[in-house]
């Protein structure tokens, strides 16, 4: 191909790359998720309050909202929840949290604290030193506190998703520091209102909470308490400026609540908008941008320089005429034939080029469906849901996978290869998992994974998944074998010494740190998500990502080929894997940098929870990552060689 049709195609990729992300990375005008339909409330209908987990972005281990001496409903019911949920810690309840659409109350006592013993104070106590949030859900909208940010004359308005348990602070100028709680809340409830029906559709769900010590004229009349710090009838409503309420042993404690309807503009379509508005959007999309300008041109340079020296290399092989001439030559031909010659282990490559093949199904297939909505941060687990489902679907194309690799490689024992697949990878995370699990179920956290959702995970693995890989590893091995376009010697070549940086530690580790470029902008906010609790949701923005990096994968790994087979060493199986795969030893270490850096966490389980996690994901990037390199690697090194006449 001529350099200016490259540079031409190179040109528009990368308008077509910035259209996709204008149409799918902008943040979510009239956002719908698809499968969900709105609900309409008349004037009087009852609204339940749900609560959800308690979390804490200095622990990482959520807690059940009732692991709290909270005010409780004479019957606690969990809502139905998918794997997801599950797997997240979500425990989704009913609660004492009653509303009526459109009809405002303040000052409701929920309930009464007569004397806090010395067990229920530590409890809370800690979750105020941990800064634990409260978490509630109204129509499938998670309560958030209002916050406003003003840029010349214009206002933006945001969500931080849940409210505090509550606060330390000095009350008193020199005196010690103690523990108060938010014991008022003060809800507004935005709805939409259709002007034909008069139906209202809820749009928002707002909470101030306020710490305030309530006094009452003696006795109170538990029927209809009458206080005189928070009473309509005499004007006198909570803020910030009454005494707040300290946690401590013997101190009563009284719950209130405020609820204020609002008419919003705002259409239930759009009403994600505010939560999912991200205060650096602008820093986001410069980065993404300029990350893609830089990745994609290197790319392409690397891409013209490579088809230029090929093509040379090639028309000097195919005119070599007398054999004193090719005798001369050096060069990747020389190792013609040896360069198919089955690598040591080959059954431990076939297993993990098997694996890869199923986690790029499962990615791209994920990928497809969040970008058409379905996996948005309001479906909740969805995508957690969807990745374990459609990881144990694609175990289909992992045993088809290997065994096609198995059997070009010569293997006959195929039944054993497709056992290593369907159990390596699995096995070694769930292993981790499952330990990891123990020690959220040693801090009685509602994180840990229940017994019946534990049995359902291995259920799907042995049930499912392993089935699958061996259906597919059957009609693999019965396929006829992939034939080498060259014939490959009985005696191997002896390889001449190599330079230190062509050296494999050198070259392997040199490989991995472009394609952890190229993902390390956007790898910043999908940590951010996880571990500080925020929403993502620009799929379209990593779906960009991770075409750049299946580019950036496959060319760093075909250049480091290239380079390895013209210094005659033909071992390149193995190096094609762990060029491209090194990247997730970059991610690790970048994953520690964060830790140490944007991370307060000082619990040693949840600091064991962290890097567990992070080898878990660390563990299957490298399984993707070396998978793309490693089948780029073989198609052009098929390529280059069917290319080339040889005696």
């Amino acid at each position: 191909m001529a350099p200016s049709n490259w540079w031409f195609s190179l040109v528009m990729f990368v308008v077509f790359l910035f259209s996709v992300a204008c149409f799918i990375g902008s943040p979510a005008e009239g956002f719908y998720l698809p499968g969900v339909a709105p609900r309409d409330f008349n004037q009087g209908d009852e609204l339940q309050v749900k609560v959800n987990k308690l979390t804490s972005i200095k622990t990482q281990l959520p807690y059940d909202y009732y692991s709290v001496p909270y005010c409780k409903p004479g019957r606690i019911e969990n809502s139905a929840e998918n794997l997801g949920e599950v797997l997240r810690g979500d425990r989704i309840e009913n609660s004492i949290y009653v509303f009526h659409m459109r009809e405002d109350k303040l000052c409701n006592v929920v309930c009464r604290t007569e004397e806090l013993v010395a067990d229920h104070a530590k409890k809370f106590q800690d979750k105020i030193d941990d800064q634990y949030y409260v978490n509630m859900i109204l129509d499938n909208l998670p309560v958030a506190v209002l916050k406003q940010r003003q840029e010349g004359s214009t206002v933006f308005k945001s969500y931080e998703r849940g409210f505090p348990v509550g606060f330390k602070a000095t009350y008193i100028e020199g005196g010690e520091e103690k523990y108060f709680i938010y014991n008022h809340l003060s809800f507004t409830v935005l709805y939409h209102m259709d002007a034909d029906s008069m139906a209202s559709r809820i749009v928002g769900f707002e909470v101030t909470p306020y710490s305030v010590k309530h006094e009452y004229e003696k006795p109170l009349d538990k029927e209809r308490p009458q206080l005189t710090t928070c009473n309509p009838d005499t004007k006198q409503f909570v803020s910030a400026a009454q005494p707040p309420q300290e946690v401590k042993k013997g101190e009563e404690i009284i719950f209130t609540y405020d609820i204020a309807f609002k008419e919003s503009p705002v259409k239930w379509a759009s009403r994600w908008d505010t939560y999912l508005l991200m205060s650096d959007d602008q820093i986001h999309w410069f980065s993404i941008i300029n990350s893609l300008m830089i990745v994609l041109f290197l790319s392409g340079m690397v891409a013209m320089i490579m088809m230029r020296t090929l093509y040379q290399d090639i028309a000097r092989y195919n005119q070599l005429e007398t054999q004193e001439e090719a005798q001369e030559e050096t060069g990747w031909k020389l190792v013609h034939a040896d360069v198919f010659r089955p690598p040591n282990n080959a059954g431990l490559l076939c297993v993990y080029v098997g694996t890869g093949v199923q986690f790029l199904g499962m990615t791209i297939v994920t990928m497809i469906f969040a970008l058409f909505g379905f996996l948005s941060p309001a479906n909740r687990g969805a995508l957690m849901t969807a990745m374990l489902l459609l990881w144990v679907f694609m175990g289909l194309f992992a045993g088809y996978a290997s065994a096609c690799l198995y059997k070009m490689f010569k293997g006959t024992e195929w039944k054993k290869n497709t056992l290593k697949t369907a159990f390596l990878f699995p096995g070694v995370v769930f292993c981790l998992f499952f330990v990891l699990n123990c020690f959220i179920w040693g801090e009685k956290s509602s994180g840990a994974v229940p017994f019946g959702t534990m049995f359902a995970l291995v259920f799907l693995w042995f049930g499912i998944s392993v089935p699958l890989v061996f259906i597919g590893s059957y009609f693999g091995y019965k396929k006829a074998a992939i034939e080498d376009p060259v014939r490959t010697n009985k005696i191997p070549r002896q390889i001449p010494e190599q330079a230190w940086y062509m050296r494999p530690a050198f070259s392997i580790l040199i490989g991995g740190i472009l394609p952890f470029g190229a993902v390390f902008i956007e790898l910043f906010f999908i940590l951010t998500s996880i571990w500080l609790h925020q929403f993502y949701y620009i799929f379209g923005f990593l779906f960009i990502v991770f075409l750049i990096l299946v580019v950036t994968c496959a060319e760093i790994t075909i250049v480091l080929c290239y380079f390895q087979l013209c210094s005659e060493d033909y071992h390149w199986w193995w190096r094609s894997y762990l060029t491209s795969g090194s990247s997730a030893l970059y991610l690790f270490l970048y994953a520690t940098f964060y830790f140490f850096t944007k991370l307060e966490i000082t619990k040693v389980v949840s600091g064991m929870l962290y890097f567990g996690y992070m080898i878990i994901i660390s563990y299957s990037f490298f399984v993707l990552t070396g998978t793309i390199g490693f089948y780029a690697c073989f198609w052009f090194v098929r390529t280059i060689y069917a290319s080339v006449k040889f005696d």
